[in-house]
C-alpha cells in the first residue's frame, strides 16, 4: 500500500467574472478557493526534496490562472478544471478536492456564500 499526505491551500482569494448573469461578468466579484491535495508519499518526506512533492506556490499560481482566466457560467465547471489541471501538472497527486465559494451569489435572500466542491481522483 502506498502512503499519502495532504497539502491544503485554504481560502485563496481571487477577483473574477464567473456566473450566469451579465452583471456578474460586468461587475465581477471575489471567489475563495480551497484545494485539498492528497499526494503519494514517494521520497519527498525522506529526502526533504521539493522536486518530489507538490510545490504549493506553483499550485497556487495554477489555481489563480484558471480562476482569473476565461469566464465560466458554473463554478462546478471551474472547480473541475482546477482539479484536473492540478492532477495533470503534478502526477504525485492522487486526489484533488477543490471547493469554490462565491459570497455574492445572486440569490433572493441573505446567505454567507454558495460553495461547490469537486473531487477528482487521478
Amino acid at each position: 500500500m502506498t502512503a499519502t499526505y495532504t497539502i491544503t491551500l485554504k481560502n485563496c482569494a481571487f477577483f473574477a467574472r464567473h456566473g450566469v448573469h451579465d452583471e456578474e461578468e460586468f461587475l465581477g466579484q471575489r471567489f475563495f478557493v480551497d484545494a485539498e491535495l492528497d499526494v503519494e508519499q514517494g521520497s519527498a518526506l525522506v529526502d526533504d526534496s521539493i522536486e518530489d512533492t507538490v510545490h504549493y506556490g506553483i499550485a497556487f499560481t495554477e489555481i489563480e490562472k484558471i480562476i482569473t482566466g476565461r469566464r465560466r457560467y458554473l463554478i462546478e465547471a471551474l472547480a473541475l478544471e482546477v482539479a484536473t489541471t492540478l492532477c495533470s501538472r503534478f502526477p504525485q497527486i492522487r486526489r484533488a478536492r477543490i471547493s469554490i465559494r462565491k459570497p455574492n451569489a445572486p440569490v433572493p435572500g441573505v446567505l454567507d456564500y454558495v460553495e461547490v466542491s469537486v473531487e477528482h481522483h487521478a
